[in-house]
């Protein structure tokens, strides 16, 4: 059904994403000051963000004219932006990467004859 030299030629393409995906990544390397590593660790730059929006004199007497007492505000919304930061993923959609990648490679090997997969199904 496929000629010997799609399957070959298929191979070849095989062994060529073999090796370019073993191909060692540049690494960037740099120091980091502490400021910036122990904001990094505590994530804090979101809060602090937003403790100087709430900290404006035009947002408290608008939060006041609201009856709304600026240091609650200020507690609750931190603990809400706190509680959305660790909900959040750590490595984003990483999942529907690795199944998109797979996808393509047996799509590839099916349109160069190396497997049969997509016929069965």
């Amino acid at each position: 059904m496929h000629s010997p030299l799609m399957k070959k030629a298929g191979f070849y393409v095989l062994i060529l994403n073999l090796i370019v995906a073993t191909f060692p990544q540049q690494a960037l390397a740099a120091l980091i000051q502490t400021p910036d590593a122990i904001a990094a660790q505590q994530g804090g730059q979101p809060i602090e963000r937003m403790t100087r929006l709430l900290a404006r004199e035009d947002v408290r007497a608008q939060l006041v004219q609201m009856g709304i007492d600026p240091t609650v505000a200020e507690e609750r919304e931190a603990a809400q932006l706190q509680q959305q930061l660790d909900s959040l993923p750590a490595g984003g959609d990483s999942v529907l990467a690795v199944i998109g990648i797979v996808f393509i490679v047996l799509l590839i090997l099916e349109l160069t004859g190396v497997i049969n997969i997509f016929s069965k199904i």
